[in-house]
């Protein structure tokens, strides 16, 4: 019996499960194949907690956690109201292919829902066809505005 519940970052459980689901993640090739540092292990929790703009959605099998979406408000100007964009999605190895990671997606929604978002956005790795294909069974899509101009593109600048 798979139960999702609002991660309370302030709960060790809670805390621990996210820290432990992250850093699975991060290990795995989607995820840079690199564990956390001890600076993330260290401050994560904190710094989320300090965030009222980020919540966090964890599944728990019988009580092990396997699944974890962070995600992160923002705000369409073109919209004038918020966005939710999901910024991490995990499911343990051991339980992927249990719609899991839809169930998450879910509660994800359901929460964008009471913030009054107009939409969910998420970045995924072109080779990473599983989950685009999950994700357009949920109903995502390129973004575009104009079919002349293409689609967007997800870029980055690191900044020291």
């Amino acid at each position: 019996m798979i139960e999702l519940v609002r991660a309370r970052y302030g709960h060790p459980p809670h805390a621990a499960a996210l820290l432990a689901l992250l850093d699975a993640y991060a290990r795995d090739p989607a995820g840079g194949g690199v564990p956390l540092s001890d600076f993330a292990r260290d401050n994560l929790i904190g710094e989320l907690a300090a965030r009222p703009s980020i919540f966090s959605v964890l599944a728990f099998d019988d009580g092990v956690p396997v699944g974890l979406i962070n995600a992160i408000e923002g705000f369409s100007t073109f919209a004038c109201r918020p966005l939710v964009n999901v910024h991490d999605v995990v499911v343990l190895q051991s339980h992927r292919g249990r719609g899991i990671a839809a169930q998450l997606f879910a509660g994800v929604e359901a929460i964008a829902r009471e913030r009054n978002a107009c939409k969910l956005t998420l970045e995924v790795l072109s080779g990473n066809r599983a989950a685009r294909s999950l994700y357009e069974k949920l109903g995502f899509a390129d973004y575009q505005l104009d079919p002349v101009m293409g689609h967007a593109q997800f870029l980055q600048k690191w900044l020291d």
